[in-house]
């Protein structure tokens, strides 16, 4: 983890607009703002590419998509290349149905985005690698390192695929980060967070590889604290206690 990147990142406060799923919204926010940056949640088609323009880097998350927000997506993804701030993508459940596969290729097409973030199952769609899903999650097993590097090359840009071990791949560079917590897995929207955090470290003035890397590893770290507290009996008294982690100096994380 390189602790610089998480400092610049509180230090100038980074707006994120986010367009992302009903279910995770308050969490993101919440959580996001635990670690420092500034969550804005606004999907309206007429506003998307106005707020783009007015924000520092912008999040893609099509867990709750509708026809009229895959609109919002594309203007604000489009603005956001124009004014060449950093675009994350998550295409969640992408494998599930037809309507998700189309809206990907869609934002894929008019949107150039500086990573793609998502579970094996979603990655392994976006290049046609055989991987068995089960609704948004991933329950098949393979190479998270090939799938990386394939999404890699197929669109240009980075790749992170999130999993037991979290494989990023910057084009030339495989990385892994090793951090985090099963009891992550028990909550709705660790991984919709996961890249809210994510894209509020590509803000900073680093290699892809090395943002992408500390936001894995800082948020897998602050997983870890959470989940090691005492009082800490099971998803329920694990959430606050993780976004209290968020908040903490990464030095102290790493002592966890």
């Amino acid at each position: 983890m390189k602790q610089t990147i998480i400092q610049e990142a509180r230090e100038t406060m980074p707006l994120i607009h986010h367009l992302t799923n009903q279910v995770v919204m308050n969490f993101s926010a919440n959580g996001l703002l635990a670690f420092g940056a500034a969550p804005v949640m606004a999907k309206a088609e007429k506003e998307a590419a106005d707020m783009a323009s007015n924000a520092d880097a912008v999040l893609l998350n099509i867990g709750t998509l509708t026809a009229d927000e895959l609109s919002a997506m594309i203007h604000a993804g489009v603005a956001a290349n124009e004014k060449s701030i950093p675009v994350v993508l998550d295409p969640v459940g992408v494998a599930a149905t037809p309507f998700r596969t189309k809206a990907v290729k869609n934002i894929l097409e008019q949107v150039k985005p500086t990573v793609i973030k998502g579970n094996a199952g979603e990655l392994a769609h976006l290049v046609e690698i055989p991987w068995e899903t089960k609704g948004v999650e991933s329950v098949g097993d393979g190479n998270a390192d090939e799938i990386a590097t394939k999404v890699a090359e197929t669109y240009q840009t980075a790749a992170v695929v999130t999993g037991k071990t979290d494989v990023i791949c910057t084009g030339n560079k495989v990385l892994q980060n090793q951090t985090g917590h099963p009891i992550l897995g028990q909550i709705t929207g660790a991984g919709c967070l996961l890249g809210s955090i994510l894209t509020a470290c590509l803000t900073t003035n680093e290699s892809i590889g090395e943002q992408a890397l500390t936001a894995l590893k800082f948020y897998g770290c602050a997983a870890e604290h959470a989940a090691g507290r005492t009082d800490v009996n099971g998803p329920g008294t694990f959430l606050p206690h993780f976004i209290d982690a968020l908040s903490l100096d990464p030095s102290e994380l790493e002592r966890t």
